[in-house]
Parts: structure tokens; sequence; C-alpha cells
């Protein structure tokens, strides 16, 4: 299912909102996003309802396919369900993610460090991805990954749009910490770590 190809068109056109590729408020083509993600109508239609069900495509009756403003309360809003939820979810992946995962917990990590090294902003925001989708799986509790799937692409399109070089090393080593800890199976650690990026996150 991951490796659908309309999970493939969606992996690409969020990318591009995410990065301000696709500016918010920008009306688009159906036609458009078919060129921008490489796949047929199908698959890129497919991505477009999963988008809409996120917030960050709006369907306009006879005007066509908007992409989601950025109000000015949606950082307080989006980290406050990730406050609470997230936490929750690292320590459930701590304790239940297989050895597969863990692996790929490890590959992830390191993108991240090369992406610190490299100062490729946008590489990290990709294996930011790939860690929101690895805990997606290794989380047991689908109501809270439900939850937190829409809010974590909404950060991360908040973060780019501000995002510097001294912010981002930071939450690439905090993000690092929280990998470690589920990968090692410290729920604990897990938590805490977690807690701790949220509350940095939160507070730029």
């Amino acid at each position: 299912m991951r490796n659908s190809l309309s999970h493939l068109a969606y992996l690409a056109l969020e990318y591009q909102i995410v990065t301000l590729e696709l500016k918010p408020g920008a009306l688009v083509t159906e036609k458009q996003l078919i060129e921008m993600a490489g796949h047929g109508r199908t698959p890129v239609r497919e991505a477009i309802q999963k988008l809409a069900w996120q917030g960050l495509i709006h369907v306009r009756p006879r005007v066509g396919l908007q992409i989601a403003e950025i109000r000015p309360d949606d950082h307080q809003h989006v980290m406050q369900v990730r406050r609470e939820l997230e936490p929750i979810a690292a320590t459930l992946a701590a304790v239940h993610a297989d050895e597969q995962q863990r692996e790929q917990l490890q590959g992830c990590a390191r993108l991240m460090a090369d992406c610190a090294v490299m100062g490729d902003l946008p590489g990290f925001f990709a294996a930011d991805k790939t860690f929101d989708e690895i805990l997606e799986v290794a989380c047991p509790n689908n109501f809270i990954m439900a939850a937190l799937g829409p809010v974590q692409t909404h950060s991360r399109r908040l973060w780019y749009s501000g995002a510097t070089p001294d912010r981002t090393d930071h939450s690439i080593a905090m993000h690092i910490r929280v990998i470690k800890a589920i990968h090692d199976g410290d729920a604990d650690e897990a938590r805490v770590a977690m807690a701790s990026l949220i509350d940095y996150l939160g507070s730029l």
C-alpha cells in the first residue's frame, strides 16, 4: 500500500506543498498536479482526495483546486494537538516497533544527520516525513495516528516557511534523540524526548 501509485503521487504533491513550491492560496488545476506528481490521473485524484481531507487542498466548485493558505493561528492549533498526542505515539512505538521498523528508524536518523551536515533543508523534511510514516505504522493506536497525520504535515509546512539553519540544526538533533529512544525501545525516554521536541517547536 505504501508503494501504491496513489501514495507516491501523494508524497510528491505533499512535498511540493510543504516546501512551498505550491504556494499557499494558489489556484491549480488537476492537469498541473498530474504533471508535478509525475503519475496518472487516477493516482493523482486519489492523492488530491487525501490532501483535501488533510486540509492542504481545498476543492472549490466552479473555481478549481486551491492550496490551503497559512492562517495566523495555525501554528498554535497544530502544536496543541501534537503536544498531547505525539509523546504517546512515541511511547507506544518504542514498545511495539518491529525489527524492520527499528532498522528503518536508524536509516532515517542517518539521513537527518547528513542533512544537518549538508544544510539540506528539503532533504530533512523528506526524512521527517519518512519518520512520521514509520511512526504511523509502528504505533498500534490508529486513532492517534489518524489525528496526527494531517497536523504533522501542516507543521512541516509552517516550519519550512520560517526555517533558519540554526533552528533546523537544533531540531534535527532533537529528532534524532527521539528516533534513538524509539529504536532502543526506551519508552520513557521516547516520551520525554518527544515532549521536549514538541515544546521546542511550539516555542518558535
